[in-house]
């Protein structure tokens, strides 16, 4: 009896940069999409924000497109006749919501050298944001994980399964590590550090910083921390005009730049502010021009 694959907790940025894929040998032999970290996926489990959903098909022969963001980028799903269940799910929400996600993931390589990924769902559902803020927080613990795993695997001069799960590993995370490591080299993991530390930011208070010290009296982890802060404040000023301006159908983007421009803040720094509250989920384009808070 084959064993039902776990589905892995993985952030849009390591899934999107994935391109190691092991195709099973027989009908019955699963495949694997092998991440940067030493994911092995089959199965995936996400809970993002529903941005986009559009039927692509027909009524007869639906297909639905999907684009569910998390803290640190977007997923892309497509459901049709081979997942009815999901595509009825997909064809009653409507954006923005959040949504939890269980599907398996399908590759697409339009030339040699190139390859996209997305998920072909088995399962969609309306959730809570308590519901994504407890997936975020879990899926950082599962990064750390597998960033741990390949520190590990990179100390060692021939890095082997048998050597990580010595060190306690599981053998699915130490078998796609040493993949992992074989097909992408030495991947940049402060990259992924830093990923993890951005998707907890909005979530705990912790990252609140106290009373202001004067600059000569801080150390350079407080005074990059104040810096992260002040980034996070100025994302929730323009999320809070984001949301004063809007009259019903979003708030144009060219009146939020105005508002902020009273407060200090130049146009550059509104595009980036605008770029990560996209990314985030926090907002999202009911129409080209404007934005709305989700």
């Amino acid at each position: 009896m084959i064993s039902r694959e776990v589905a892995w907790r993985v952030f849009a940025a390591e899934f999107n940069s994935s391109n190691l894929e092991m195709k099973g040998e027989g009908e019955k032999t699963p495949s694997y999409l092998i991440s940067p970290l030493g994911a092995k996926i089959n199965r995936i489990f996400v809970v993002g924000v529903l941005t986009d959903n559009e039927n692509v098909g027909n009524e007869n022969e639906p297909v639905w497109r999907a684009k569910i963001t998390d803290p640190t980028g977007t997923f892309y799903m497509t459901a049709g006749q081979y997942q009815p269940e999901a595509a009825m799910a997909l064809a009653k929400l409507q954006p923005p919501c959040f949504v939890a996600v269980v599907g398996k993931f399908r590759t697409y390589s339009p030339e040699e050298g190139k390859m996209y990924v997305s998920i072909r769902p088995e399962r969609v559902g309306k959730v809570e944001a308590s519901v994504r803020d407890g997936w975020v927080l879990e899926t950082c613990k599962a990064t750390m994980d597998r960033i741990s795993a390949m520190e590990e695997a990179m100390k060692l001069v021939e890095p082997t399964v048998e050597k990580l799960m010595q060190i306690g590993f599981s053998r699915p995370l130490a078998e796609g590590t040493v993949h992992s490591l074989q097909h992408y080299h030495q991947e940049d993991i402060s990259r992924y550090k830093g990923m993890v530390s951005d998707a907890l930011k909005f979530l705990l208070p912790e990252y609140q910083t106290g009373p202001e010290m004067p600059l000569e009296a801080a150390s350079p982890e407080e005074i990059e921390l104040e810096e992260e802060q002040d980034d996070v404040d100025k994302e929730a000023l323009v999320l809070s005009m984001i949301e004063s301006l809007d009259s019903g159908k979003g708030a144009a983007w060219d009146e939020v730049v105005q508002k902020a421009k009273s407060q200090g803040i130049e146009r550059e720094e509104m595009d980036s502010i605008a770029n990560s509250l996209l990314d985030k989920g926090f907002v999202y384009e009911p129409v080209l021009g404007r934005m709305r808070k989700i």
